[in-house]
């Protein structure tokens, strides 16, 4: 029955200014209504994001809420740190690993890289792909590391 993810939402405290944040990440602006609410597609016809301008941005960060994953390829990923710098998006730290470069999380034969970083709001974004991982590892680290073991 269910065929993937259509939409998400994010409160953001300046519609036009984060309408200007996801289109600089590559997503295409679709339609905005009443001044409040914007939708930028992230795949089009197929997904989108949906920025609802609020006072109520401070609500305290969980990754419950005010997060979303962008699945990406690994070469976008591997430029990614350069990629969001450029663009005076700042990667920040997560699950202990500076921003220096994408990092690996794997566990149940199962595996994915990713790079964090926040909007203008302090959302939480992630750019993501998986990963093979034939010889089963299970640690974290970074990338880089990843394809030093992967490739021996």
């Amino acid at each position: 029955m269910i065929r993937g993810l259509y939409e998400a939402h994010l409160p953001v405290s300046d519609l036009k200014r984060s309408i200007e944040f996801y289109k600089g990440l590559g997503l295409e602006f679709s339609h905005s209504h009443e001044d409040r609410l914007a939708f930028l597609w992230v795949e089009k016809d197929k997904s989108w994001v949906g920025l609802w301008e609020t006072d109520k941005v401070e609500l305290e960060y969980h990754p419950s809420i005010r997060h979303i994953a962008f699945q990406v390829s690994l070469e976008g990923l591997k430029n990614s740190v350069v990629w969001l710098n450029e663009k005076g998006y700042r990667p920040r730290e997560a699950f202990g690993f500076e921003p220096v470069e994408p990092f690996v999380m794997a566990h149940n034969g199962m595996a994915h890289a990713k790079i964090h970083f926040n909007d203008p709001d302090g959302n939480s974004l992630e750019f993501i792909c998986k990963l093979e991982n034939p010889k089963n590892i299970t640690n974290r680290m970074y990338l880089s590391e990843w394809e030093k073991l992967n490739n021996d």
